[in-house]
């Protein structure tokens, strides 16, 4: 895995928008947020373009990601919402041009498709964490400063993440490096040229929002057919925000736990990375990572970036 080089104070960062229109009160307030971390935030003026449901034609996304990537002096390119539509950017980007400069690109939910192109097919780290809509433009409410900061501007490793509330369904201990995303994204790649499907024992990261317990069941047992399951050595599962069937109806860890009943490896439940109820944590995606699923469940994470 290509590692990039740490983020400095003084550091632009390209806001891009490889999926839906985003609300221009929000990214405003995203901005002011990236300069009080100590970066100059920096965008083209095409994200602002609209085509129906989408934040411009897909060549026009496509093409704004690659100017950004390729830019030499632009350090990290961050998302600025999710929505639909960075699938559509995959056929027209080209890994080989993007490995010669790795660089942070900072997203979820929709993004998962950037995600695990880089990660899984170029072999480039990437950051599942917070988005410049309704994260970043919250300030603390939205987004764990610790952990931004400790993934993408130190050059040592991220340590011991130990959130309140993370709950243990199957106890163990696993390591090996960290894939996956949102999970409606990771089950729709499947069958296509751009599938998740790592090759190697890895650690799954796994969530979700506002997905009935059904079709968290309907998506998880997909990914045990495809086989991917058959390769993971843990799961960090999320908060799974707005999944439960209510009151009286299934709860969503309960579903987790029950399609995962024949899992081998430990499983955590509530890591508070994507969806999440309070502020979103960055995590590293293609780094080594290890899972410790005891009386007191803990996700010990290597260097994501480099001096």
């Amino acid at each position: 895995m290509l590692k990039p080089p740490a983020l400095k104070s003084g550091d632009r960062i390209a806001i891009v928008s490889p999926g839906s229109p985003f609300a221009r009160d929000e990214f405003e307030r995203g901005v002011e947020e990236l300069r009080r971390l100590g970066f100059e935030a920096v965008w083209d003026e095409t994200i602002f373009q609209r085509h129906g449901y989408l934040s411009g034609l897909a060549e026009t996304r496509a093409a704004a990601f690659t100017r950004a990537w390729e830019d030499p002096s632009v350090s990290a390119l961050i998302a600025a919402r999710g929505g639909y539509g960075s699938v559509q950017l995959l056929p027209l980007l080209d890994c080989a041009r993007i490995r010669r400069t790795p660089k942070p690109f900072i997203g979820y939910s929709d993004m998962t498709s950037l995600l695990t192109w880089l990660t899984v097919g170029c072999g480039i780290v990437g950051f599942h964490g917070p988005m410049i809509e309704g994260r970043l433009a919250k300030g603390a409410e939205g987004f764990d400063r610790a952990s931004f900061m400790g993934a993408l501007t130190v050059a040592g490793p991220l340590g011991e993440l130990a959130p309140g509330g993370l709950a243990v369904l199957r106890k163990g201990e696993a390591r090996g490096p960290l894939f996956g995303g949102t999970l409606t994204q990771l089950t729709a790649s499947l069958g296509t040229p751009y599938a998740f499907d790592p090759s190697v024992e890895f650690i799954l990261l796994l969530e979700e929002v506002n997905e009935r317990p059904y079709r968290l069941d309907r998506m998880l047992t997909q990914l045990r057919l495809a086989g991917v399951l058959s390769r993971a050595r843990g799961i960090i599962v999320g908060e799974m925000r707005g999944c439960d069937e209510g009151e009286s109806g299934p709860l969503a860890q309960e579903t987790v736990r029950e399609v995962l009943r024949d899992f081998p490896g430990p499983i955590v439940f509530g890591f508070p990375t994507g969806h999440t109820v309070g502020p979103c944590w960055t995590v590293p995606l293609g780094v080594e990572v290890r899972i410790v699923a005891d009386d007191r469940p803990r996700v010990i994470i290597e260097e994501a970036a480099v001096a």
